[in-house]
């Protein structure tokens, strides 16, 4: 009997290493995976800025669909979503509106395994890119997808005037409370001192001022737009070509919002059959016309039904042109001119939500309270060594 309970227990041990060592060796053995690059490389990368003195590029995001044995995989179709940063109420962006939504989801397909775009980042933060790779060619390889993440970093620029505006905000609260830390004693008939007094005029003339510096730079702002809205409606290509034995077609919405993607679809067709054209090569462009900013580029091939679709989110809320060209594949017997085709988007602008003003509004003041309460703790050491001397 114990002989029996002995291989039992025996055999009950070999079978549970025989499933660790199956189990190790299959997690050392590589999988296929997809390979991501940037240009310029991750640590440069920067987010959007409107204002900057240098014409900023898009970043080049290079998707590897390999397997294995690291060898790339051919005739492949990529799908791919960029999702923006997580939202973060007390420490928001420039755009809270774009925090925690897609950027572009978009599926191409990729003779040579790979998916190259140029994608402006509007924002710091970690972005998710979900890239699922399959085969066009049916059991050729397993379908995969992957989760990818990618790093932006804040332009130092914003902490060097971070730390100059809490030193302002600083030097006004300690200024404030020295002031009122010193006040002299009431006179008969006065409601404050002639110091505070004189410091909560100058307070509503700054605050003032203010406003007015607000409005006059939104009217500007808003006169500056529409400016560029009506130039940019001048010479713009039509969104339907047909012309060279090719007919090509650019639809989609025609007006957005920023935090919501905007549906774009391009069809290609043999303009005498009405087949669809698949030897042609596409570059797709979003242009924001107000400051003449390529925000997205692509360079690809239509899919077997001769279309290319693509969602995409216009983040900083100015009228945008999406462009795009056809030129004949090299070695391809389809030879014709290159064919552009033009459309206009409008985009709505969303203001912040009221809270997140708010807590800006909390920040500055908080600054100025620890300021004045510095000056309030100065003068209060300083009065008795004043009436003791």
């Amino acid at each position: 009997m114990k002989k029996y309970r002995l291989f039992g227990v025996i055999s009950a041990v070999c079978i549970v290493l025989s499933v660790f060592y199956s189990f190790v060796g299959s997690s050392q053995i590589p999988a296929s995976r997809v390979l991501l690059s940037t240009n310029p490389p991750l640590e440069r990368i920067l987010p959007f800025e409107a204002e900057a003195e240098k014409p900023q590029s898009p970043v080049t995001l290079t998707v590897q669909a390999v397997d294995a044995a690291g060898k790339s995989l051919t005739n492949a179709k990529i799908s791919l979503q960029i999702l923006t940063p997580p939202r973060n109420p007390w420490l928001t962006t420039d755009f809270p509106i774009v925090e925690g939504t897609k950027l572009l989801e978009m599926s191409a397909n990729a003779p040579d395994g790979k998916l190259e775009i140029q994608q402006m980042l509007p924002i710091r933060g970690n972005y998710q890119l979900l890239v699922k790779v399959s085969p066009l060619v049916a059991n050729t390889f397993a379908a995969y997808e992957q989760t990818l993440n990618l790093n932006v970093h804040e332009n130092p620029i914003k902490y060097k005037y971070f730390a100059v505006i809490a030193a302002i905000l600083l030097s006004l609260g300690l200024l404030g409370g020295w002031i009122i830390g010193g006040q002299e004693e009431l006179q008969q008939g006065e409601i404050a001192p002639q110091s505070v007094r004189l410091l909560l005029s100058a307070l509503t003339v700054v605050a003032i001022i203010t406003l007015i510096v607000i409005n006059i730079s939104a009217e500007v702002a808003e006169a500056h737009g529409s400016e560029h809205h009506s130039n940019s409606t001048e010479a713009i290509a039509p969104s339907s070509q047909k012309s060279q034995g090719l007919e090509i077609n650019l639809g989609g919405d025609k007006n957005a919002t920023v935090g919501k993607l905007a549906n774009l679809a391009l069809q290609v067709k043999d303009a005498a059959t009405g087949q669809p054209v698949t030897d042609v090569a596409l570059q797709v462009k979003a242009i924001a016309t107000e400051h003449n900013l390529t925000v997205f580029d692509y360079k690809g091939i239509p899919d077997e039904q001769g279309k290319l679709t693509w969602l995409e989110q216009f983040f900083d809320g100015s009228p945008h042109k999406i462009e795009v060209e056809a030129t004949p594949l090299p070695g391809s017997s389809r030879q014709f001119t290159p064919l552009k085709v033009a459309q206009e988007v409008e985009v709505e602008a969303i203001a912040p939500p009221i809270y997140i003003r708010l807590i800006g509004l909390f920040y500055f003041t908080a600054f100025v309270g620890i300021g004045m309460a510095i000056g309030l703790l100065i003068q209060h050491r300083r009065k008795p060594q004043v009436r003791t001397n």
